[in-house]
């Protein structure tokens, strides 16, 4: 068997990270004890039956022991910040009450997951404070790491840095037949990345850290945990890396230059393992990779790093020995539809930085059917990042309610890890990345950067899927950005003039109408 190819770069443009920004905010090791990470439990379904499984999810308040001193007040989901990973088996059909008992509306965004516009949470499907609302949706994708978090226009940003957000994964006998780490908490591990500024008695402030290119802060915060430590008791540990940040870019890589192989990315196993020994995650990927501890012993200490900022210690301690290889075919069976004869081009140019950003030379407006398509169809979508060069940023391309296959950047082929299906893509300045993608759901859904201050800031439009019995007839009811806010308002007790959230500005400051 020949030796797979090592890569040793991070692919990307260096003049393109978001360190080149001018809001950058370098990350900067935490001075305080390191604390045992934090593993989301798993939440258990309220029921469960040969075909079907039933699942409660509430949004709430808490408060968080993350620095010395005040607890940190937060929202989560069956927690008090972040969540209890939720399992779906594919071929389920799964049933989930929201309750929603935060002070303001918010909407439950399944990421990743490729099913109806009335259940995937946009903007649209808002549950108000002491609201219960029911929705089910059949899961027929395969086995990845997905998540969940609010989605509420243009409150978005803020609720995700509230700590909105958590781990959904998607089984399926496919990947279960394969010889890699699956004892969660032990050997398959989440890794939720995000980061944080901390204020006055150990609080966070959106609105002080505001930043239309998004917001970031000097404190990694993972699994919302503060400077954590791993016990590694296998030789072996899988991680399901998450971007969860609103802005940041992770440039990983552990001491040692630690080699470590991708097995998955968003939406499914990759075809073929990948080596690396360095990897950055934009925001909303997911990266599944395994790494191999076996040429270390007990008390030895390994870290990982993003950039020269160390973000989890993983202690070493006595391990069996696994002798067990990744396959060189983790699958086979990606599907990989032809393109609908006569189907169009579709043209995606995000433009702009700070307020003026844009797609295709308009903001969201939650009232507009940007583009419409048919059920079943499969497109090319070409995606464009026209940013200048110089101060040009990467921006990550995300799709609600389907996946889609990366073909080619600027006409070359892609990056050997994002081979398998993905619903989030880096784009860099100058570039045009073609997409493969097909839509086996009805309704309507955003298409956007996730860069989370630019989707509320209008860097964002959505596409209609019609049901084909009712084509004429939107497949959902669409709220509009007046509507929302004026929610907001009187959930906060404010008047509408006085309402403050960190999207409206991108729209007043370029004189336009939400």
């Amino acid at each position: 068997m020949s030796e797979r190819q090592l890569f040793t770069d991070y692919f990307y443009n260096q003049e393109d990270y978001d360190t080149q920004d001018g809001g950058y905010v370098p990350l900067v090791a935490p001075d305080v004890p390191q604390q045992k990470l934090n593993i989301p439990e798993i939440l258990a379904p309220d029921k469960e039956t040969d075909t079907d499984i039933y699942y409660t999810v509430v949004s709430r308040t808490g408060e968080v022991q993350l620095m010395p001193g005040r607890k940190t007040k937060t929202w989560g989901y069956n927690a008090p910040l972040l969540g209890k990973t939720i399992i779906f088996k594919r071929g389920k059909h799964i049933h989930i009450t929201l309750k929603n008992e935060l002070p303001e509306l918010t909407t439950y965004h399944w990421h990743g997951s490729v099913i109806p516009g009335v259940a995937d949470g946009g903007c649209h499907t808002p549950v108000y404070p002491g609201e219960t609302k029911h929705i089910d949706f059949d899961i027929d994708q395969p086995a990845a790491t997905l998540w969940m978090h609010a989605h509420p226009c243009p409150s978005t940003a803020e609720q995700v840095w509230h700590g909105l957000a958590t781990a959904v994964v998607v089984k399926d006998e496919e990947e279960a037949k394969l010889p890699l780490p699956r004892n969660y908490g032990v050997d398959d591990i989440p890794l939720i990345l995000q980061d944080r500024r901390f204020h006055e008695d150990n609080q966070w402030d959106y609105q002080s850290d505001y930043d239309p290119d998004g917001v970031m802060g000097p404190t990694a915060m993972i699994n919302g945990t503060i400077n954590p430590y791993f016990d590694v008791t296998t030789q072996k540990v899988r991680f399901r890396i998450l971007d969860g940040a609103n802005r940041r870019e992770w440039r990983l890589h552990f001491s040692d230059d630690l080699k470590f192989t991708q097995i998955a990315g968003d939406g499914s196993l990759l075809p073929h393992p990948v080596d690396f020994t360095k990897l950055l995650i934009g925001c909303a990927e997911r990266m599944e990779i395994v790494v191999d501890f076996g040429k270390y012993k007990p008390g030895d200490e390994v870290v990982l790093y993003s950039d020269d900022t160390p973000i989890v210690h993983f202690r070493i301690h006595e391990f069996a020995k696994d002798d067990s290889q990744i396959p060189e075919t983790l699958t086979d069976t990606l599907p990989d539809p032809e393109v609908t004869p006569d189907a169009p081009i579709r043209k995606i140019v995000m433009s702009g930085m700070d307020e003026s950003v844009e797609i295709n030379g308009k903001k969201f407006d939650m009232s507009r059917i940007d583009t419409k398509t048919k059920l079943n169809n499969v497109e090319y979508w070409d995606v464009t990042n026209s940013n200048d060069m110089e101060g040009g940023m990467l921006h990550p391309y995300h799709m609600h309610g389907c996946v889609f296959k990366v073909i080619s950047r600027n006409g070359k082929a892609p990056y050997p890890n994002e081979l398998g299906l993905k619903d989030t893509v880096e784009v860099q300045p100058g570039e045009t990345v073609r997409l493969k993608v097909w839509f086996p759901c009805v309704g309507v859904f955003m298409y956007h950067c996730h860069i989370i201050e630019h989707e509320d800031g209008g860097m964002m439009l959505q596409y209609e899927v019609p049901d084909p019995k009712h084509p004429d007839e939107l497949p959902q009811p669409l709220m509009d950005h007046h509507t929302l806010m004026s929610a907001f308002a009187k959930e906060r007790g404010v008047k509408m003039e006085d309402l403050h959230l960190g999207g409206m500005e991108s729209y007043h400051k370029m004189n336009m109408k939400m």
